[in-house]
């Protein structure tokens, strides 16, 4: 039996908060649902801007509270703000789900590809922005030291990848078990 249209969106917020909300339980660094919320909101929402909107809300509401609550010791004080590139990798990542999954058929080898791209697109970016604007001058001004930085950030990168499959895995495969059509195998009015 199929959810109704209302219940379907009203499924598919909830399960993108839950997955949010996990990044305020105790994990491996890295280990998050970050990349897997970008994807499958491109992929199952149908309106665009809710393909946008209810995963940037989800990671948003997240840092709040990790921000101020979890890392609360750590800060000068309360604050709305953001890390501006975490949130540029996000959106290409989002924009990498609408152009690779999108109007396209969800199997297991297209999701794993784009889950691996995003994985990449954001450890690429994130580590990039992390060698530039070091203020404390960390790596060289050179391309070895953006190497370096890259190789320092691989333990990273495995524990993204690990997560990303885990979290697609529960978006995905609770999507299909409740017999929710991805966006892109909907008619459109």
């Amino acid at each position: 039996m199929q959810l109704s249209k209302s219940n379907q969106v009203l499924m598919l917020v909830s399960m993108v908060m839950m997955a949010a909300a996990s990044r305020l339980l105790p994990h491996p660094p890295n280990f998050s649902p970050v990349a897997a919320m970008a994807l499958f909101g491109a992929a199952y929402f149908r309106q665009s801007w809710m393909a946008w909107l209810v995963p940037f809300a989800g990671l948003y509401l997240s840092d709040l509270v990790l921000n101020n609550v979890v890392y609360a010791q750590a800060g000068a004080g309360f604050s709305f703000g953001i890390y501006w590139v975490v949130y540029l990798a996000f959106g290409a990542i989002l924009l990498l789900g609408f152009l690779s999954l999108r109007g396209r058929k969800l199997d297991l080898g297209r999701l794993l590809g784009v889950g691996l791209g995003a994985t990449l697109l954001f450890f690429l970016l994130t580590n990039f922005w992390s060698w530039y604007a070091d203020p404390f001058q960390t790596y060289p001004d050179n391309a070895a030291g953006l190497l370096a930085c890259y190789v320092a950030g691989l333990p990273f990168l495995l524990n993204s990848l690990l997560g990303n499959l885990f979290f697609g895995a529960l978006l995905f495969g609770g999507a299909h078990a409740l017999d929710i059509v991805p966006a892109a195998q909907r008619a459109y009015a």
